[in-house]
């Protein structure tokens, strides 16, 4: 018995341990540190702070990460929450999908363009932080008239927080939905 514990489980045992240290420790130190080292920001959440009036700063959320903004006078991103897995032409997602256009309807009853499909349907993560150039679009009007400024502004506000297409071809342009009301907020 002793034999074979030296010879089968001794040698098993040895893997066992280097490769809990190479696997679990040196390759979560060298994954981690690349992180820190070359994606810091990332790797830290993408966190968004502003600074008060008073001097003081506050964190506001991630680049990352979508915020549910409601209010009418700011940019509405898509629905935020968990992952839907129902089907694109089930009964629930019809009547999320309708509820969702009757909200912005009652937000904007004088907008009468089409609402784009971003607005009203959940990204595959569920917490996408951004919306198509269209989406911002459709918007630019409302939030105008509640903040009571032109809408040339909100306008370049939306442009400020544009990504184009990556690699200039792949894609479409996309909005940073927590960029663009921090900036709003700071017009005021």
């Amino acid at each position: 018995m002793k034999a074979f514990i030296k010879e089968n489980l001794q040698p098993a045992f040895r893997l066992l341990l280097i490769m809990t240290l190479i696997c679990g420790l040196g390759y979560t130190l060298l994954v981690t540190g690349m992180g820190q080292l070359f994606f810091y920001q990332q790797a830290n959440g993408s966190i968004v702070t502003v600074s008060a009036a008073d001097g003081s700063k506050k964190n506001v959320g991630s680049q990352l990460l979508g915020q549910p903004f409601t209010e009418s006078q700011y940019l509405i991103g898509r629905p935020v929450g968990t992952a839907s897995q129902l089907s694109p032409v089930g009964k629930e997602q019809e009547d999320l999908v309708a509820q969702r256009v009757a909200f912005f309807k009652a937000l904007d009853p004088t907008n009468q363009q089409a609402i784009p499909m971003d607005l009203v349907t959940q990204s595959g993560s569920g917490v996408d932080p951004e919306i198509s150039l269209e989406a911002a679009q459709y918007q630019v009007a409302r939030i105008a008239k509640e903040r009571q400024i032109s809408q040339e502004a909100v306008e370049k506000v939306i442009q400020d927080h544009t990504s184009g297409k990556l690699f200039g071809t792949i894609g479409e342009s996309r909005v940073n939905v927590l960029g663009v009301n921090i900036a709003l907020d700071e017009l005021e």
